[in-house]
């Protein structure tokens, strides 16, 4: 197994610079297991909805299904991942904003770590109203 930084993750989905997007590609084509850490795919969704690439929901959803397509990828907890990426695409925007993936994210990592512990979780305690409306989300 390896693992990648963002840049590296950046430059393969872009290929926005030939000499490191093509260092990329081989890097992960050729590893047997590539790992995309939570902040790594955190990080990689907040550059592509940046003010440079601008990706509104439905493409950051696309880029997360690719990853998921990809055989040699893994994240550090597929199915918490999923679980998050369910959560983003099943949300409603609220008056003020909609649910951001990096909020799924949290919200289902914390329900994981509660369950594999043997912990009950009383709540993930959040001010954003978005992330409020997931299972397991609190208004503080």
């Amino acid at each position: 197994m390896i693992a990648i930084d963002t840049n590296v993750l950046l430059r393969y989905l872009l290929d926005n610079d030939k000499q490191q997007s093509k260092r990329a590609a081989k890097l992960i084509d050729e590893s047997e297991t590539v790992l995309i850490t939570d902040i790594v795919l955190v990080e990689t969704l907040w550059t592509l909805k940046g003010k440079k690439y601008k990706l509104g929901k439905d493409g950051l959803i696309k880029v997360l299904n690719s990853l998921f397509e990809e055989p040699n990828l893994c994240f550090e907890d597929d199915q918490t991942v999923w679980r998050a990426l369910s959560d983003f695409r099943k949300a409603k925007p609220t008056r003020r904003k909609a649910l951001d993936f990096p909020d799924a994210l949290i919200i289902n990592k914390a329900k994981y770590h509660a369950e594999s512990t043997n912990q009950s979780m009383d709540g993930v305690y959040s001010f954003d109203m978005a992330a409020q409306q997931l299972p397991g989300a609190k208004k503080l």
